[in-house]
């Protein structure tokens, strides 16, 4: 098993609060780490609702299935019975019990208004993404934490390559596509996999029976991936009504296989106004939609920068969750169209920008957008970094810099 690096944020939230909600894509690893941590480091009953008969058990007295379990539970695979969460907010009001309740969820808990509402105060949640490319090397990356230091340091390690770079980025992060030999395994894999969320997980929690519609929006998110969200162009373009597409869209994201990325400002309302960005959760997942491969990024550098740019946005979404800095994640554009492509605002409301480049030259005039993001925000400015696919790291003055793409799980 590779040991997972959200691992500690998940004992210390076990410690010191009565619900934990693991939540992530289906084939992540939540059951293989939650299994894990019952048996050893969080001693506790496993209980998953696959079971079809746990399931009708669980539905049918939700309140007398929570009072029969003693002790502390993992109850796996939680939204597929949502009515279980009142009996869960009775039983911790009368136990508030550190680590009682360890829930798993292929299904995101703040698009379950059930759970979220009824364990308000209760619950802490954590998301399980498929492998950083850290923990596939078996390290913990410091990433994030080093962007924010007064002295970041600089990588000690050259950059990988551009076709190993590729490589990474086709093969992904899930466990199995990871198992998985070679190209053709691979591709019957994301299949198989396109296939289960959309006849399984979608079903089970819209009751959609015509799912025709879905295949094609998925194909075309991938096409517009790191685009800014227009549901009028989608709405046309795939001739659905924008209360469909609109419908279609938070079941994507509530199955955690579509993560946006919301505009930054400093007026923070306007952050919930301006358009977000999209996202697919894993770069070898949205390189099967696009029916591509590792030279078909080779041979088209424009597709190569899409894809690159949700891979490092992804990367960084699997590190903040176990960052001691604790970030958030933005995307930046001026009505001028000065763009940055990643916005880290931690606590204190600092900024560290990120650009993000597939090619393996830069110039200063890359710098442009990382240029107005430090005008806008001034002294909260820590530093601006463009990831490349070039070797060396290279400075361009005292809080600009460019750095591998592959210091992100190396630094």
């Amino acid at each position: 098993m590779i040991p997972r690096n959200l691992t500690r944020p998940l004992l210390a939230a076990l410690r010191d609060s009565p619900v934990v909600f693991l939540q992530g894509a289906r084939q992540t690893g939540k059951s293989t780490l939650v299994q894990a941590l019952a048996k050893k480091e969080h001693p506790a009953r496993y209980v998953t609702l696959d079971d079809t008969v746990v399931l009708a058990a669980a539905r049918s007295d939700p309140q007398g299935f929570i009072s029969c379990l003693e002790g502390s539970v993992v109850l796996d695979e939680v939204q597929r019975a949502p009515e279980l969460a009142l009996a869960i907010k009775v039983s911790v009001d009368v136990n508030r019990r550190a680590g009682r309740f360890l829930l798993t969820g292929s299904a995101g808990v703040l698009h379950l208004p059930r759970i979220a509402d009824s364990l308000a105060g209760r619950i802490e949640i954590l998301t399980l993404w498929p492998f950083s490319q850290g923990e596939i090397e078996r390290a913990t990356e410091g990433f994030i934490d080093a962007l924010f230091r007064k002295k970041p340091g600089v990588p000690s390690k050259p950059g990988e390559d551009l076709t190993r770079l590729v490589g990474r980025i086709v093969r992904g992060g899930f466990p199995d596509a990871l198992r998985r030999s070679g190209e053709d395994r691979r591709r019957a894999w994301f299949t198989s996999y396109v296939s289960t969320i959309l006849q399984r997980d979608v079903r089970d929690l819209a009751n959609i029976e015509g799912l025709t519609d879905l295949p094609r929006l998925l194909a075309l998110l991938a096409t517009r991936t790191g685009s800014l969200l227009n549901y009028a162009d989608l709405s046309r373009s795939l001739s659905l009504p924008q209360t469909t597409l609109k419908r279609y869209l938070s079941l994507l994201q509530t199955i955690l296989l579509i993560q946006p990325l919301p505009a930054w400002s400093s007026n923070l309302g306007l952050r919930l106004i301006k358009s977000p960005k999209l996202y697919f959760v894993d770069s070898g997942l949205l390189v099967h939609l696009l029916g591509g491969n590792a030279r078909a990024l080779h041979r088209d550098r424009t597709l190569l920068g899409h894809v690159v740019e949700n891979f490092v946005v992804l990367e960084l979404h699997r590190q903040a969750g176990w960052s001691r800095t604790g970030v958030r994640l933005f995307h930046f554009r001026t009505h001028l169209g000065r763009e940055v492509d990643i916005v880290l605002e931690d606590s204190s409301g600092r900024i560290v920008g990120i650009e993000v480049k597939a090619s393996a030259t830069v110039g200063a005039e890359d710098f442009a957008g990382l240029t107005v993001l430090r005008e806008t925000v001034g002294a909260r400015f820590v530093r601006g970094i463009i990831l490349y696919a070039g070797r060396e790291a290279i400075s361009f003055g005292r809080d600009m810099h460019v750095w591998p793409i592959s210091a992100i799980w190396s630094v």
